[in-house]
């Protein structure tokens, strides 16, 4: 039902910055979505668990995993239903692959009422390798 696409991955040396966004569609030309009530990153490192970078609700809170605080910002343009990722100060511990993360999405049809889907819906993930 919905299609995420992630941008801005690649390569950096420790303390430069990248710039990560997510755009996020409906997988049919009839299913347009209406909005989304979560959307963030997470990442995975190899031989690591899939974990929360970060995530923006529509209710305005944004939470961050520790390890990012005061390096990353999440932002949201709900009216493109995107979201980016700002990258400062990176650190070769943030090298892994970063996935978007969509969850509650409203989706609309002609002639149809909206349905909220909770599922996760999640892009293919965009690599970043941060070198000393």
């Amino acid at each position: 039902q919905v299609q995420l696409v992630e941008s801005g991955g690649g390569s950096a040396q420790t303390g430069a910055s990248l710039r990560l966004i997510c755009a996020a569609s409906g997988n049919s030309r009839s299913a347009t979505i209406r909005s989304i009530k979560n959307m963030g990153w997470y990442r995975q490192a190899p031989g690591s668990p899939r974990e929360l970078v970060a995530i923006s609700s529509t209710s305005g809170s944004a939470d961050y995993a520790n390890s990012v605080k005061g390096r990353f910002t999440i932002s949201r343009d709900g009216a493109a239903n995107t979201v980016a990722l700002q990258m400062n100060s990176l650190k070769p511990e943030d090298t892994a692959v970063y996935y978007c993360n969509a969850n509650q999405v409203t989706i609309t049809r002609p002639m149809g009422v909206p349905v909220m889907y909770p599922d996760d819906f999640w892009g293919p993930g965009t690599q970043v390798t941060v070198s000393l």
